[in-house]
């Protein structure tokens, strides 16, 4: 290629240089989007290592029905929901499960957290034995009444869910094999 004179070779110049710019804006864009997507998810998971179960306070209400949460025997229930602020409280776990796996709910549940039984008098559970729901063992079906009748009696430990259903009756189940049928057949079992 021939230049013909300085406006030609100005040209050419500048072209570059545009060039150049653009192949710049363009790493930059790439670099902060892959930035940006790296980043994706890393706020949830923050978010639930900051979300715990929190001490009940006297007179708190049942977030699904209402009840005192503290005037029921049996496992409580806790959880966080994406967009809300501070902990859902349940007088029962069969009250969290009902609102946990509500369609309308579901797919926006982050922590869940349930009273580790084996630790706890049935009467009177302790605010410092809280568990994650999504590693308990439960049992399904026990002649133990929580809050409004049957619940789901909730355990870190296998061997103490056992323990429990050979002295209480009821079948263990974790926590993705609870459905809402479940549910309604223990309501409809206790009265």
């Amino acid at each position: 290629m021939t230049l013909n004179n300085d406006n030609e070779l100005s040209g050419l110049f500048a072209h570059k240089r545009q060039l150049r710019l653009a192949q710049a804006l363009l790493l930059v864009l790439l670099v902060g989007l892959g930035l940006l997507l790296s980043g994706c998810g890393k706020e949830d998971e923050r978010q639930k290592i900051a979300q715990q179960a929190m001490a009940l306070e006297s007179g708190e209400e049942c977030h699904l029905c209402g009840m005192i949460i503290g005037n029921f025997p049996g496992p409580k229930g806790q959880l966080y929901e994406r967009g809300l602020q501070g902990s859902m409280k349940f007088c029962s776990t069969r009250d969290m499960f009902a609102y946990a796996l509500d369609p309308e709910h579901q797919h926006n549940i982050q922590s869940v957290f349930v009273h580790d039984m084996a630790k706890n008098p049935w009467d009177t559970p302790d605010e410092e034995t809280y568990i994650d729901a999504r590693e308990a063992f439960f049992v399904v079906g026990s002649s133990r009444k929580g809050a409004m009748g049957p619940t789901l009696a909730s355990f870190s430990q296998q061997a103490d869910a056992e323990a429990f259903a050979r002295e209480f009756g009821g079948k263990i189940q974790r926590f993705d094999q609870i459905d809402l049928a479940q549910l309604s057949n223990l309501s409809h079992a206790g009265h």
